[in-house]
């Protein structure tokens, strides 16, 4: 009878085993993807239905040692104002390099976009900073149009610092008011998540 039991365990594992393999499978070879800066060969379809694993989502663990944010350079908004980025200084930044050829940046667009509608965006300052060709700034604006994103987009007007000059985009910074890099990401994510929008919150200084 033990023998019996015992063959029909190991038949069920094996069942589930061969029910589940795919999606092992699909998740490690997506995360692979993801760490190597090959996902922008990956559908966006494909990389949002991974995202619903909550396998993507941003880490919300700040570093133990969080380096000092270069604030020495200007951006420019869509309709050509030049901003210094000191001017932030003092402020909650949710910064994010993108560009609109880049697939994985387009994939976790509306996840920022969910983000960006659930927090103070005056006291939480998003810079989503294209680095596309200068001569694309209309293909940046009209997509962004497309798409219907509210959030505050620019592009560089100046040499961007050491720390920004990534090797692969999308990437993501956080800056807490003191100037310190709290969080970053390299590659695709989900920052539509309430672990996310509460170490964002967490940041902002108590109001006087």
């Amino acid at each position: 009878m033990a023998k019996i039991d015992n063959v029909f365990r190991v038949e069920s594992l094996r069942k589930a085993w061969n029910y589940i393999k795919p999606w092992v499978v699909f998740v490690a070879v997506m995360l692979i993807l993801r760490y190597t800066g090959a996902l922008s060969g990956i559908s966006i379809l494909t990389g949002r239905a991974l995202m619903e694993t909550g396998v993507m989502d941003a880490s919300a663990e700040e570093p133990a040692v969080a380096k000092k944010f270069n604030y020495n350079f200007t951006i420019k908004d869509l309709d050509g104002n030049v901003i210094d980025v000191k001017e932030f200084k003092g402020r909650t930044i949710f910064l994010n390099l993108w560009a609109t050829w880049c697939g994985p940046c387009r994939m976790e667009m509306p996840s920022i976009q969910n983000l960006y509608n659930q927090v103070d965006n005056k006291k939480i300052m998003f810079i989503m900073l294209s680095i596309d060709q200068q001569s694309d700034h209309g293909k940046v604006k009209s997509y962004v149009k497309d798409k219907e994103f509210t959030f505050p987009v620019y592009t560089p007007a100046s040499i961007l610092p050491n720390q920004l000059q990534v090797g692969m985009i999308p990437t993501t910074f956080v800056i807490d008011p003191e100037g310190r890099i709290v969080a970053s990401e390299r590659g695709a994510a989900n920052y539509d998540t309430p672990e996310f929008k509460a170490m964002l919150e967490k940041l902002v200084p108590p109001a006087n």
